[in-house]
């Protein structure tokens, strides 16, 4: 019989790293977590090799007392909590006191710290979580941290480690994460020698968001920001016609803290539904600041779960505030006629901001000792080579790409320099503060799609016996009949059911099916929900279930499989109004019933069914999410004759 025995402290330090070093960009994620926490302003991050070789990450943060380094490096040392009261409390970024323990124990990882009281740092070297040496060093306010070797002794974790270029990348992705979800702070990061990313700290998001996506991105983005109820929400909407073909552009954070949550992203794609396209996703960047006592971040080591208290409080917030803010937008796309080779040449790029940031100051260090050279030297001139390494002496060496060589700005004329900049390229405008964001054009021009805007509406016929022309104001708009047909049946269908009694039939014999035991709690569950639907169910013994009765409508689907359909949505989250399987199948019911392309329409048919689109919450998207209607603007049509050069 085998004998139970208390692992070694290695053996469950390297336990314990598994849950919270996954890869390279688990350590970077840890390392920026706790320089955000320290007050830091301005982070560097180098990698080599993806981060397995070197990864190091300097802040100018408050640094640590030399008498609590060695305390830092211990399993659940922490500064951030003191009780498990304060869990419930919790306004930092790391708290569980785990990080630098776990990647001590599978790494070869030193530390260089100075907080501003102490005259001199301390420098920590320790290997697979054994302290190695411990020496007084010349060093900058903040702290820096270099992990070589990663997963040196644990072979196994490292070969399941993918290509360097992949491991880049996903620290890529989280360093764009960390930049938007703190603005404030200048982030620099560096990948195999080269400058990869570097944000200014100004505060602005929308800058941020135009240096990772692009121009096209940053002009379709629509500001939000509301705060009710305990929760408040600001950030970026993307515009419809940006949508992408998965949720990694669905980009939230709560309480600065990045996360993914299926509550919250089905609560975004709900308020985007009737202007995206089926299977595709939308484009946003938000800020969910939420009472600490409302939620719970102590999940998962990673801390990439968070629980809400009230779910669906917030997920309604989201929801309708969503909803309702694309609703007031009219949202038809504009058609530009410039060539390609013009966008092309149009495409600008933002100069990386000039400021003095936080460099690996130890690399003249380093290159001293790998070279023999006389490693004591006396701390005051330490101290000054540091300082001046900072900010202006370039370093001969391999690593001479960390040291920021231009000549000091004062930071009015930092801040005038970047916006020469931006205007030189003609870039878009940015708010320098966040509480005044740039407020879209659309929310000036007058909508076309009302009833005031109806009288000067002048339709000039059809073309190709499927597009409607239709002059209004300084535009061309386009529709075209079928998406519009449709849109307006699908919504006649779902209005029908959303205010009526659904009539039920009988089945006799009734049919049996069997469910499983998840399946089993949400029939139950959503009993009443089937009842409204037209179903009932009752027990058949075991784990069967008869079903006695079923909607009258079916909407293309048997009756066992409309159960079931609906049973496996209700699995995946609670249903708000119609659910998707009902709307799907409507959608596909008008699709077949409206009027097709290349069919003829008189004037007093288009009329009648403008009418109609000016009725709908939504009349820019058909139910499948494609337009109804584009625009194309005089200017444009004028630029195309030569009119305009």
């Amino acid at each position: 019989m085998a004998q139970i025995q208390v692992l070694s402290k290695e053996t469950i330090d390297k336990i314990a790293a598994g849950e919270v070093v996954e890869r390279p960009s688990s350590v970077v994620k840890e390392l920026l977590e706790n320089a955000v926490d320290a007050k830091a302003t301005a982070i560097t991050v180098e990698i080599k090799e993806g981060g397995i070789s070197l990864l190091r990450v300097t802040d100018n943060g408050c640094g640590i007392d030399k008498e609590q380094v060695p305390l830092a490096f211990l399993r659940h040392a922490t500064s951030k909590i003191r009780t498990a009261d304060d869990l419930s409390r919790i306004v930092s970024l790391g708290f569980r006191g785990e990080a630098l323990s776990s990647i001590a124990a599978v790494s070869r990882m030193e530390l260089i710290t100075k907080t501003k009281e102490d005259l001199t740092g301390i420098r920590y070297l320790i290997e697979g979580g054994q302290e190695v040496e411990t020496e007084e060093v010349g060093a900058p306010e903040g702290t820096t941290i270099i992990v070589r070797n990663l997963f040196f002794n644990t072979p196994v974790r490292k070969k399941f480690l993918k290509h360097p270029q992949t491991e880049g990348g996903y620290i890529s992705d989280l360093m764009e994460h960390m930049a938007m979800s703190n603005p404030q702070i200048s982030f620099k990061y560096m990948n195999n020698g080269q400058l990869r990313f570097h944000t200014s700290g100004n505060g602005n998001l929308q800058e941020i968001i135009y240096r990772i996506y692009g121009k096209d991105v940053s002009n379709a983005l629509v500001p939000i920001d509301i705060q009710k109820e305990g929760i408040h929400m600001h950030g970026f909407l993307g515009r419809p016609e940006i949508n992408r073909a998965n949720r990694n552009f669905e980009i939230y954070f709560v309480n600065g803290r990045f996360i993914k949550s299926s509550l919250i992203g089905k609560a975004i794609e709900e308020g985007y539904r009737k202007y995206v396209m089926q299977h595709k996703f939308p484009f946003a960047v938000l800020h969910f600041h939420i009472e600490s006592e409302e939620i719970d971040v102590n999940v998962h080591p990673t801390k990439m779960e968070v629980r809400f208290t009230n779910r669906m409080k917030l997920y309604d917030f989201i929801e309708q505030n969503i909803r309702e803010t694309l609703h007031t937008l009219e949202l038809i796309p504009a058609i530009s006629l410039q060539e390609a080779e013009e966008k092309k040449k149009g495409k600008e790029t933002l100069t990386p901001p000039v400021r003095a940031i936080p460099e690996p100051f130890e690399a003249v260090r380093i290159a001293r000792e790998e070279s023999g050279l006389e490693k004591q030297v006396s701390q005051k001139i330490a101290a000054e080579e540091t300082m001046s390494a900072i900010y202006s002496v370039p370093v001969d060496e391999e690593d001479n790409f960390f040291v920021d060589n231009r000549e000091k700005i004062h930071p009015k004329a930092e801040e005038s320099t970047f916006a020469n900049v931006v205007s030189a390229n003609a870039t878009p405008s940015f708010t320098e503060t966040p509480e005044q964001p740039p407020v879209q054009i659309n929310f000036f021009e007058e909508k076309m799609l009302t009833q005031e805007a109806k009288k000067q509406h002048h339709i000039m016929g059809q073309i190709f016996d499927t597009y409607w022309l239709v002059a209004f104001q300084d535009k061309l708009f386009i529709i075209d009949q079928h998406a519009a047909h449709e849109k307006v049946k699908y919504e006649r269908l779902i209005k029908q059911l959303e205010n009526q009694q659904v009539q039920s039939q009988m089945l006799n014999p009734p049919i049996v099916v069997t469910l499983s035991g998840k399946e089993e709690s949400v029939c139950k569950e959503y009993k009443n929900f089937f009842s409204e639907m037209g179903f009932e169910i009752e027990a058949f013994g075991g784990n069967e279930y008869a079903i006695r009765s079923v909607p009258t409508d079916l909407y293309g689907c048997s009756e066992d499989r409309l159960f079931t359909e609906l049973l496996d949505e209700l699995s995946e989250g609670p249903i708000k109004g119609t659910p998707d399987i009902i709307r799907q199948k409507i959608a596909s019911m008008a699709c077949k019933a409206a009027v097709k392309g290349n069919m003829a329409f008189g004037t007093s048919g288009m009329e009648a069914l403008i009418d109609e689109l000016l009725t709908l919450e939504d009349p820019y998207h058909c139910p499948h999410g494609r337009p109804t209607i584009i625009s194309m603007s005089k200017y444009e049509l004028e630029k195309k004759f030569k009119r305009i050069v």
